[in-house]
């Protein structure tokens, strides 16, 4: 009798691993359940829970790179829907569940409701690629339609400050989840779409679960998206999230803030472009005028290019002469103004005070130092300072005589 091989533990479970590996309905399972013995690692992220069903048990573990999304914190008896793939943890020897996403349970009814909208809008042609409008390589009026207050509008506005702040955006507030939010958000599309005016619209949320994006997932949002003339982008929730809207929608973007960046060019990036582009031109220009230069000089020998040679050799000539005779003008101009001025300056130095005090003439002012020029500005007991070429003297009036210098005065004011 043949005996049997040995294995090791590790061999035994690295064989197991690859059939799960292998069996595709084992890579993407979707399985509910309670949850039991819930563990969140916080230096780590990672999830371990047990999905629970009367006497069963899966293990199942729900990795930082995933759960970092989650809207909900996972608790003890919660029914959830995990989605993801299935393996061995070969060290342990654990069939577990890796799990991809996680909502709760009565979001199953959700997902339904979404892949089959999905199908048949698909069916119908509103994904396929020949209808998708390309995006304008600068867009300089963006619509965005989103609600006002949410993290969603700070950071794509924030990016698009950052990348090309030139751009004019417009915000259309609306409801972005709940009973009346499809109806707000067609109605939206609709009007910012009629005008004409916008190069490009956004339709952007932040994350949430399956339910609070379900605004997203509405046939009549899909239509009005489809049927939208000016190219319509689509950023709804997280990168892990994808929503109707995303799949008729022109373009996609994972996030509000990669919906900024595929819709403006980055400013530097353009900055250079356009500097290239203007080396380009200046050395397509130079090339033409040689081009034409070397034309033109081929040509100069006939005779209407002579004839023109002539006249344009005639009329330098006549600039010269021109030039001459305004040169002739400006030299008499300034040689009788400069004639003007030395008459206007010996004027002027007659009438200098200073020259006429040189000649003996003096100055007389009040204590405020105002000029007296008249015997009627001068009173008995006054004080008074006479201005000398080369000092002053400071004088008491005791007689006030009025008349002219020479004539004798008599009365109160006596005589000179």
């Amino acid at each position: 009798m043949k005996q049997s091989a040995i294995y090791t533990v590790s061999q035994v479970n690295r064989y197991l691993k690859r059939i799960l590996i292998n069996d595709m309905m084992l890579q993407d399972l979707r399985v509910v359940g309670e949850i039991s013995n819930f563990k969140h690692h916080k230096p780590s992220g990672h999830m371990y829970f047990t999905l629970k069903e009367e006497d069963n048990v899966l293990r199942a573990v729900f990795f930082r790179g995933k759960n970092q999304h989650l809207n909900f914190l996972p608790a003890e008896g919660m029914k959830v829907v995990a989605r993801g793939s299935t393996s061995i943890y070969e060290r342990s020897g654990y069939f577990q569940l890796y799990v991809e996403k996680l909502e709760p349970e009565g979001q199953g009814e959700l997902y339904q409701a979404f892949e089959q909208l999905k199908a048949e809008l698909q069916k119908q042609g509103l994904f396929d690629t020949a209808y998708k409008k390309p995006l304008p390589y600068i867009s300089w009026k963006v619509g965005v339609i989103t609600s006002p207050t949410g993290a969603a509008i700070r950071d794509f506005l924030t990016t698009l400050e950052r990348r090309f702040p030139h751009l004019h955006v417009v915000i259309c507030p609306v409801a972005v989840q709940g009973k009346d939010s499809p109806f707000q958000i067609t109605s939206a599309l609709r009007r910012m779409d009629s005008g004409k005016e916008f190069d490009v619209l956004v339709l952007t949320r932040g994350g949430g679960s399956l339910e609070e994006l379900w605004s997203f997932n509405n046939e009549e949002v899909a239509r009005t998206i489809f049927q939208a003339r000016t190219p319509v982008v689509s950023a709804v929730g997280h990168e892990t999230d994808f929503s109707i809207a995303d799949f008729v929608a022109d373009c996609r973007a994972s996030t509000p803030t990669a919906a900024a960046e595929l819709i403006t060019p980055d400013r530097f990036e353009l900055e250079q472009k356009i500097s290239i582009m203007e080396t380009r031109l200046q050395s397509s220009i130079k090339n033409i005028m040689s081009r034409r230069w070397n034309t033109l000089n081929y040509s100069s020998s006939t005779r209407y290019i002579r004839f023109l040679q002539d006249r344009l050799n005639y009329q330098a000539q006549k600039v010269d002469e021109l030039w001459q005779r305004l040169i002739r003008d400006i030299h008499y101009d300034l040689k009788m103004n400069r004639s003007i001025l030395k008459s206007l300056e010996g004027r002027m130095n007659t009438l200098n005070p200073k020259n006429v005090m040189e000649r003996g003439f003096t100055i007389v002012v009040d204590s405020d130092k105002n000029i007296l020029k008249s015997i009627q500005q001068v009173q008995e007991g006054q004080d008074v300072n006479v201005i000398f070429k080369d000092g002053k003297v400071s004088c008491h009036v005791e007689n006030v005589y009025q008349g002219k210098p020479g004539e004798e005065k008599t009365g109160k004011e006596g005589s000179y």
